[in-house]
């Protein structure tokens, strides 16, 4: 049996965008309430869809975040141009970050991106190359 896709909501993130960053996991917080979807289970997207979308504004040349709603999960897909992560055991220990010290003093960049989306997902794919990255993190129903 193959899942049915219900609905999908999907955001362009802009490379270094730091006055919109958050905008697009705002927007799906919002419709997953308007949806009725659980308050704990809103709770674990808002984390994983804003970690994504941050990764997206700091690490990348742009991208895709995207929420897609089935009738027993949500999956949401992070994919990105750039230059893919060079070591994903590394980036997923907590504090382990490349990010520059002028995103530092802006207050992101603690390196705790890929490690809370895991921690927050049931299930989490990272697909990563020269040309961007692919991040799919599932959260059952």
């Amino acid at each position: 049996m193959t899942d049915r896709l219900l609905k999908r909501y999907s955001y362009s993130i802009t490379a270094n965008d730091f006055m919109s960053a958050g905008k697009g996991s705002s927007a799906i917080k919002s419709n997953l309430k308007s949806l009725g979807i659980d308050a704990n289970i809103i709770r674990r997207i808002a984390i994983i869809s804003y970690e994504t979308e941050i990764n997206i504004v700091i690490h990348s040349f742009g991208g895709k975040l995207h929420c897609d709603i089935y009738e027993n999960k949500i999956v949401i897909i992070s994919e990105d141009t750039g230059p893919g992560i060079k070591d994903v055991d590394m980036a997923m220990t907590e504090g382990f970050s490349t990010a520059t010290d002028s995103v530092r003093e802006l207050g992101f960049g603690a390196g705790m991106g890929l490690p809370n989306i895991k921690k927050y997902s049931d299930r989490l794919e990272i697909n990563t190359g020269s040309t961007g990255t692919l991040i799919i993190a599932t959260i059952d129903l």
